[in-house]
């Protein structure tokens, strides 16, 4: 079962270990013109399969999306694929604009 991270939680991880977390926003190039995290890497959901070569598997992978549904399904995908570490940010970007950084646009 994929782990779920608060905002919050995402947020402490960042910056207590900046460099052990990585955050997949697996949204669509249209939403992340809108709003994003940063830092992060964009691999839109249905590329994912295709590029997983470009995710390491010795950091923590906290994936987003809008709000939470498209990135737990890529947090389980992951996880079948092998990856040890896995989380989905719970209520996405949504969540972090509302509760960590108000000044991320909120959209949708």
């Amino acid at each position: 079962m994929v782990e779920e991270l608060s905002a919050h939680e995402v947020a402490a991880r960042l910056k207590a270990k900046p460099e052990a977390v990585l955050l997949l926003d697996v949204r669509e190039p249209d939403e992340r013109e809108t709003a994003r995290i940063e830092p992060s890497i964009h691999i839109p959901m249905r590329e994912v399969p295709d590029r997983l070569d470009e995710l390491p598997s010795d950091r923590e992978i906290i994936v987003y999306c809008h709000g939470g549904t498209r990135s737990a399904m890529i947090a389980g995908f992951l996880e079948g694929k092998g990856y040890r570490s896995v989380a989905n940010l719970h209520g996405g970007i949504d969540a972090w604009s509302r509760t960590v950084d108000p000044k991320v646009p909120r959209y949708g």
